[in-house]
């Protein structure tokens, strides 16, 4: 395991809703995961000796390429907070500009939206009175290739400026190169990020990924695993359990955009993906 090495724990656990495990040590997590997943099998009946082992993750540190973040208050009041909401308490946010499951630059872009928020004054999108500018931030990173894609979420109340936040983002000393810089409008009362318009700021509105020697182009919000060192495990492993998988068709049911599916196109006589959502499919 690369990053075996345990960290001092983060200052938001045991508020932030975001990790539950973090003050276990890395092996006594694998031991807990492992009786959960067992327990889980033995309730429905199944036989839990067919898990043998729960397989580690390559890295335990910054391995998330997505994180979404909500706008909004940890109290009645406060001062506007863009992170994670609180454990047990869904409408209170705290700030998430410390984490550690993501990669650096994610907490950069973190504190410095946050930041241009509270200098300009805007408002955050109250959940109960449907009302308010800035909703959320999606931050999403290529591991392979080193591209970051920025989405700043707000409602189409009048005032975002646009082009200082680009310059704000744009200017950043960060690790990864910023292919795409958007702006989405959503005014949908639901808490889900949906996108009634999409602004291209900067850039292009999708990242580029790459899985078992494949190149992917994902979109804005399509669905990708946000692990891509241990996707890539489980995709060879689900692979090598097809006995003859040369001779077979194989259908990757809700396949998102395609990683499994392409990947048993390697080898298999033919691979058919079928998903509900165009953008990903496309």
């Amino acid at each position: 395991m690369a990053d075996i090495i345990q960290r001092e724990i983060c200052p938001q656990f045991g508020v932030c809703g975001g990790c539950s495990l973090q003050d276990m040590a890395y092996d006594r997590q694998l031991a807990h995961k492992l009786k959960i997943s067992k327990n889980a099998l033995a309730k429905n009946d199944i036989d839990p000796g067919v898990i043998s082992e729960i397989v580690p993750s390559p890295e335990i540190y910054g391995y998330r390429n997505k994180m979404e973040y909500t706008f909004g208050d940890e109290y009645i009041g406060g001062p506007m907070n863009l992170g994670m909401h609180k454990a047990h308490n869904f409408i209170s946010i705290i700030e998430a500009g410390c984490c550690q499951l993501v990669p650096e630059d994610f907490n950069r872009v973190l504190n410095a939206t946050l930041g241009f928020c509270r200098e300009k004054g805007y408002s955050f999108y109250h959940k109960k009175r449907h009302e308010g500018l800035m909703r959320s931030l999606i931050v999403r990173k290529g591991r392979r290739t080193n591209e970051l894609l920025v989405n700043i979420v707000s409602s189409s109340q009048a005032g975002f400026d646009e082009d200082g936040y680009k310059n704000i983002i744009m200017s950043l000393d960060l690790d990864a190169n910023v292919v795409g810089l958007l702006h989405t409008i959503n005014d949908n009362v639901s808490d889900a990020v949906c996108c009634d318009e999409l602004r291209v700021l900067s850039g292009v509105p999708y990242y580029m990924e790459e899985v078992l020697g494949l190149r992917f182009k994902v979109g804005a919000f399509s669905f990708f695993q946000a692990n891509v060192e241990a996707a890539e495990r489980l995709y060879r492993d689900a692979i090598a359990l097809i006995d003859g998988l040369e001779g077979k068709t194989v259908f990757d049911l809700y396949c998102g955009t395609g990683t499994i599916t392409q990947a048993m196109a390697l080898r298999a006589k033919q691979v058919i993906g079928v998903e509900i959502v165009e953008e990903a499919v496309e």
